[in-house]
């Protein structure tokens, strides 16, 4: 669905964040990239979103180049309270990019009561942004990139601003989502044990220039439960595995 060849950014001040990338991501797929601050995991990211121009190589989504932001593309960011408008109401933060869609009114607010009732936040419709717990603030946001009912969702360190118990909770909630939906996703994250936990690959990036140190398959059952899982002797081994690649040691041979 997505193939990535040879990509290359450089910033105006000559910084080359990414050099000569190649990932391929398989339709209904979840793929974690994770690796150390500063190694370009969000700077593919926004190439992909077509929100940046690489200086080099090629991004197709679905054979098609990317020129600009595809159709069927959705962006959920770290930094939930500047991605909604507090003066909205939730449902109508959500209902929001439907609009570009040409939907009636009617169709927009039943499929933002939809996605919100999939994130578990139904009853909480008609408050503002600013009435709910930070990890709401974050559904509210991942349920207006499903009402927009993407082909591809991109996720750049999505759970990084909540608590740990909220972040488990929405990893949780990642799983069940992609499991109703069977969206492709691809989830940037600093988080070794959470890119194991919800990925069907992990992709390891390093170096300076930033580029795929390793490309892991994640042979986990499911579903995945928050304890059982990580306490399985695969998940210990793989989250192991990934914790040395990030911090430039260990194997660099096998590949999803």
């Amino acid at each position: 669905m997505l193939e990535v060849r040879g990509l290359t950014h450089t910033y105006p001040d000559g910084h080359v964040a990414i050099r000569a990338v190649d990932l391929r991501v398989e339709e209904g797929t979840l793929v974690s990239i994770v690796g150390p601050s500063g190694c370009g995991k969000s700077t593919l990211l926004r190439c992909v979103a077509g929100l940046q121009r690489p200086a080099d190589g090629e991004i197709r989504l679905d054979g098609e180049p990317i020129d600009g932001v595809p159709d069927g593309l959705a962006v959920v960011f770290q930094d939930y309270s500047r991605s909604l408008y507090p003066w909205l109401t939730v449902r109508d933060n959500v209902a929001l990019p439907l609009r570009r869609r040409g939907m009636a009114r009617a169709q927009r607010r039943a499929a933002a009561a939809d996605a919100l009732e999939s994130v578990g936040l139904g009853q909480s419709a008609g408050k503002h942004p600013w009435q709910l717990s930070g990890g709401m603030q974050q559904r509210v946001s991942i349920a207006r990139a499903l009402a927009f009912r993407p082909r591809l969702l991109l996720m750049d360190e999505p759970f990084g601003s909540v608590d740990a118990q909220t972040r488990e909770e929405l990893e949780d909630l990642l799983l069940a989502i992609r499991g109703r939906f069977g969206m492709t996703i691809l989830l940037v994250t600093h988080d070794i044990d959470e890119s194991v936990y919800v990925g069907d690959r992990v992709v390891v990036f390093g170096g300076s220039p930033g580029g795929v140190r390793a490309d892991l398959p994640v042979p986990l059952p499911s579903p995945r439960e928050q304890i059982a899982t990580r306490e399985s002797p695969e998940f210990v081994a793989l989250r192991s595995e990934v914790g040395r690649l990030v911090r430039g040691k260990g194997s660099v041979e096998r590949t999803a």
